[in-house]
């Protein structure tokens, strides 16, 4: 199962990740209409790539009142069941990473779903800012890699 890891240190703010969903998902190229968001920080000097993460007990799923969103056993990421979401909203503040939208000219909430375990939005992130890692264990090593890395620079974990 599969997961999606986003790094700010590598992140330029150039948002072909957010064209390439856009495009992959709506056939537009439209950022408004991306699944995964660059968050730009100005008093940092910062990009942020943000999406959703496919949390493991994902909260998103806990608050949906239909049973509308579920996991995929096959890519672990978390979707949704159109037929079956009644358009409450729910979701969209229970997300950890504001990952979940509306379109209110569809009427309905949309997300991530990892295009079915190949990720557009990796393959046009030219910096490896956005990665899509295949198992559990290679999720592990990157994100030991990552706090390995911000400890040796002295900036300490959650800094």
């Amino acid at each position: 199962m599969g997961k999606l890891v986003f790094d700010a240190n590598l992140c330029t703010g150039c948002r072909a990740c957010e064209l390439a969903c856009s495009f992959k998902k709506e056939e537009v190229f439209s950022p408004t209409k991306s699944r995964v968001r660059v968050v730009k920080i100005d008093e940092e000097g910062v990009d942020v790539p943000v999406g959703c993460e496919h949390c493991d007990d994902a909260p998103c799923i806990a608050v949906c009142p239909v049973d509308a969103l579920y996991e995929d056993v096959e890519t672990g990421a978390v979707l949704i069941n159109h037929d079956t979401c009644i358009g409450c909203r729910l979701c969209i503040p229970a997300c950890p990473f504001a990952a979940i939208s509306h379109d209110p000219v569809a009427k309905r909430v949309y997300k991530c779903d990892m295009c079915h375990g190949e990720p557009e939005c990796v393959k046009w992130c030219f910096t490896g800012a956005i990665k899509y890692l295949e198992s559990l264990e290679e999720y592990t090593r990157e994100k030991r890699k990552v706090i390995a890395e911000k400890v040796s620079e002295g900036t300490g974990v959650g800094q």
